[in-house]
């Protein structure tokens, strides 16, 4: 159904997506994982046909380059951040994206009623919560009965009670045959939602892992937020790399993944390269996943 083969992508000298291949069949899903500037985003913005890459892409047979509307036409997408005129109303807003799809008898009552809003229709959109905007956009999304549903961190502005609601809307939709691909940083989304999860870095595909497999081994995985001041945070990092860990920058400091028996060997590698550590918490894989952008390749050291 969907067919990735070698796609790269570059923003000038910045390499956002490196050789990247993944097949999906008819009836998958599959999560891609990373931290903030793994390729996530980039990779699906491929996919839809709205950046220039290198490579191929096929959806449904149609390739994404030489035939992207008719591969469009195959995907329902809902991006992070849903851009609606808000004086619209709720059934005029999916009446007016029918018409932009070609899809001039489309029932609005019952594509809301697909995702619940049912009731909503004479709703003004400034009206609905934000939770119940994401509803709306996934009602868009699937009008024409799309065969494959595009996802982009769609809960990562919700709060815990709106995205309980919307994932469970999306476990409900996930059984009715549709391919599915969606980036997400909540391991309670991907064990919902996925079979497999495409884990990236730094634009390239690091490993394809089964769900069960990848739920287990964050189960046994934790995160130190090392604060470390900002003239030595750099040398931290790369020193950590050599003893084997993947540190990442949030900004004030380092994030690094540790698994429960060595959450002390970062400070002693720290302490013997006499780099001091000014304070550290324990954080969740989501938090760390939300809030960490990647280590740069020492040549792109100011």
């Amino acid at each position: 159904m969907i067919h990735i083969k070698n796609v790269g992508m570059r923003f000038g000298r910045t390499v956002a997506v490196d050789d990247v291949s993944l097949d999906l069949e008819s009836g998958d899903s599959l999560a891609l994982w990373g931290v903030n500037g793994a390729g996530k985003t980039t990779l699906i913005r491929c996919l839809l046909g709205l950046l220039r890459f290198q490579g191929r892409i096929e959806v449904a047979g149609h390739d994404v380059r030489r035939h992207g509307k008719r591969a469009r036409l195959q995907i329902g997408y809902v991006p992070q951040e849903i851009g609606f005129y808000d004086d619209l109303g709720v059934a005029e807003a999916v009446r007016f994206f029918a018409r932009l799809k070609g899809l001039n008898g489309a029932d609005a009552g019952e594509a809301l009623s697909t995702v619940g809003l049912t009731g909503h229709e004479r709703k003004r959109i400034r009206e609905l919560s934000g939770g119940m905007k994401q509803r709306l956009a996934l009602a868009i999304a699937l009008l024409g009965d799309p065969s494959v549903l595009v996802l982009d961190e769609v809960t990562a502005s919700l709060d815990a009670v709106g995205r309980g609601e919307f994932l469970a809307l999306l476990v409900r939709l996930s059984g009715m045959g549709r391919t599915m691909l969606f980036a997400s940083h909540r391991t309670e989304e991907v064990a919902s939602l996925a079979k497999r999860i495409a884990v990236l870095e730094q634009g390239r595909l690091v490993r394809v892992v089964p769900c069960a497999e990848f739920v287990a081994q964050m189960a046994h995985k934790a995160v130190l937020h090392l604060t470390i001041a900002s003239p030595v945070r750099r040398q931290a990092a790369e020193t950590l790399k050599t003893e084997g860990f993947r540190p990442q920058f949030n900004g004030a400091g380092l994030l690094v993944p540790v698994t429960p028996e060595h959450k002390a060997r970062p400070f002693r590698v720290l302490a013997d390269a006499r780099i001091a550590v000014d304070d550290f918490e324990l954080v969740s894989l989501e938090h760390a996943a939300a809030h960490t952008t990647p280590i740069p390749s020492e040549e792109a050291y100011p």
